[in-house]
């Protein structure tokens, strides 16, 4: 059987296969395939032929550039993250968030954070297999500028939340400021 669908890249597996959540029918389950040509965070379009519940890619077409990266134990969080993580504690709020801003003023991205919940739900791993949606964060962005994005996310070595960064522009000097401090 062969099926043809809109996906997003989420991560690579340790076993390099490509996690890929489809978009069609908005995140259903997760698949994982093996393509060089696809990078964390691009929207695509598969071709897949599927033989006994595997997937094998038939062809590629990188719809959108966008990127995630990820990254454990960061320190050393931005001013922004640390607000709506103090803000979330204080008014007793499990997730938060706020656009952030270029020095002229501009919205450049939006930073979510999300409490720990030990014992229950690992939200890192959750966003790296898949399973956490990142669509309706991405469309909220789109509203902005419809361009590729670069998401970070974020499990600080010395906070009790997760921060998940959508950078508005994958070109931009924030960024590259990002991944370089982080990831």
């Amino acid at each position: 059987m062969e099926t043809t669908g809109e996906y997003r890249v989420r991560s690579r597996a340790p076993d390099g296969t490509a996690v890929c959540v489809p978009l069609d029918d908005g995140e259903g389950e997760p698949i994982r395939v093996e393509s060089d040509d696809i990078t964390p965070g691009n929207r695509v379009e598969l071709a897949l032929s599927w033989e006994a519940g595997a997937a094998t890619v038939e062809a590629v077409d990188v719809l959108e550039d966008s990127r995630i990266s990820y990254a454990r134990g960061v320190t050393g969080l931005f001013e922004d993250a640390l607000s709506a993580m103090d803000e979330a504690r204080r008014e007793r709020l499990g997730t938060n968030a706020r656009t952030t801003y270029s020095t002229d003023g501009e919205p450049n991205g939006a930073v979510y954070v999300f409490a720990d919940q030990p014992g229950e739900r690992d939200l890192y791993a959750e966003f790296v297999e898949g399973v956490a949606p990142l669509e309706p964060l991405l469309d909220r962005l789109d509203e902005h500028e419809d361009c590729p994005h670069h998401v970070f996310v974020l499990d600080p070595a010395e906070h009790d939340f997760l921060v998940l960064y959508l950078v508005l522009r994958t070109d931009s000097v924030l960024a590259r400021t990002v991944a370089d401090t982080y990831c």
